[in-house]
């Protein structure tokens, strides 16, 4: 069907390229590693980062190459580090076609900028907004691997875009919806990883499923609030990108942002969860840039302001619930 290339082999890379492959598209991973691009080339497989797929489709190759990657292509994924994001891709500007569209499954806000995917995608590449496309949803990368039944919402300014990547993405067990709302549909996916370290939290300080629902009440509350004042359509945040992305992220131990959040939890501090978990969860920088997003738009963010108490001065969950849930909090 297209031409696609994924840049970043990590496990969502590389699960989302095999539901690619599958779809019938030509597809090429973009990876820094040696190792992983050799393997892929030879043994079809990624044992570093999604060694659970025992053999990747045939359609499926690899190159480090940057020229070479992009070249003739139709469509980009990017699914880089958020935080690595503008660096790398900075790498590919100039090199990428004039027609090809970009679309992000990255999920989370630039910390030195507080600025979303989009716009670092955009603003790194010069890229214009009809040719940028998002992708987000209730989407853990094991689960994708499996081909377990999943779906996702693709957004773009430009209807056409948005149909074209959910017909190129398509399988029988990875759906598509589309959306014109690229605001509310990146928020959904970076403002719900500060409600999983939050759930999560709870749950390794041995709470259950009365704390988690009140937990991931408040904080869908909070990220439509902050969403909305951003400019995105509150009916988002209660679909698949919102509320459907919610569910999985805080409710399952193959989310990093619940698992780190479980580890704080337990009584580790930020340094050994990190340490335990292999890097810092998306969740922790974005919990600073959503404080500050709302105070930018006067949106009160206490789910996010107790969680950046409990990273930045180790406070316990019982403090950490009892500011969620200050007197003076009215329902919404």
């Amino acid at each position: 069907m297209a031409n696609v290339t994924v840049l970043g082999a990590g496990a969502w890379g590389t699960a989302f390229g095999q539901v690619l492959a599958d779809a019938g598209n030509k597809v090429t991973m973009w990876a820094i590693e040696p190792e992983i691009v050799d393997a892929i080339n030879t043994l079809h497989q990624n044992p570093v980062r999604l060694p659970i797929v025992e053999k990747l489709p045939e359609n499926m190759t690899a190159t480090g190459d940057r020229r070479k990657a992009v070249a003739e292509v139709d469509v980009i994924i990017v699914t880089i580090a958020a935080q690595f994001a503008r660096q790398a891709l900075e790498e590919f500007k100039g090199l990428i076609p004039d027609q090809a569209v970009v679309v992000s499954l990255m999920k989370g806000i630039e910390r030195s900028t507080d600025k979303r995917m989009d716009q670092v995608v955009m603003e790194a590449l010069d890229l214009p907004a009809d040719r940028f496309a998002c992708l987000s949803g209730p989407n853990l990368s094991k689960e994708i691997a499996l081909k377990q039944p999943a779906a996702a919402v693709v957004a773009s300014s430009k209807e056409e875009v948005a149909t074209r990547v959910a017909a190129i993405v398509s399988t029988e067990y990875f759906k598509i919806l589309t959306s014109n709302d690229v605001i509310g549909v990146e928020m959904c996916g970076s403002l719900k990883n500060v409600v999983a370290l939050a759930v999560g939290m709870s749950r390794g300080a041995g709470y259950g499923e009365n704390t988690a629902a009140m937990i991931e009440t408040r904080g869908m509350a909070e990220l439509t609030a902050l969403g909305v004042a951003a400019g995105a359509k509150a009916q988002t945040f209660f679909g698949l990108a919102g509320v459907g992305d919610l569910i999985a992220t805080c409710g399952s131990p193959l989310s990093r942002n619940y698992t780190f959040g479980a580890n704080l939890g337990k009584g580790m501090s930020v340094d050994e969860a990190t340490k335990v978990s292999n890097g810092v969860a998306e969740g922790v920088p974005t919990t600073a840039a959503v404080v500050a997003l709302g105070k930018k738009y006067g949106v009160e963010t206490p789910l996010a302001s107790a969680m950046l108490r409990v990273l930045n001065e180790g406070i316990s969950c019982d403090q950490m619930l009892g500011e969620i849930f200050a007197e003076g909090i009215v329902a919404e």
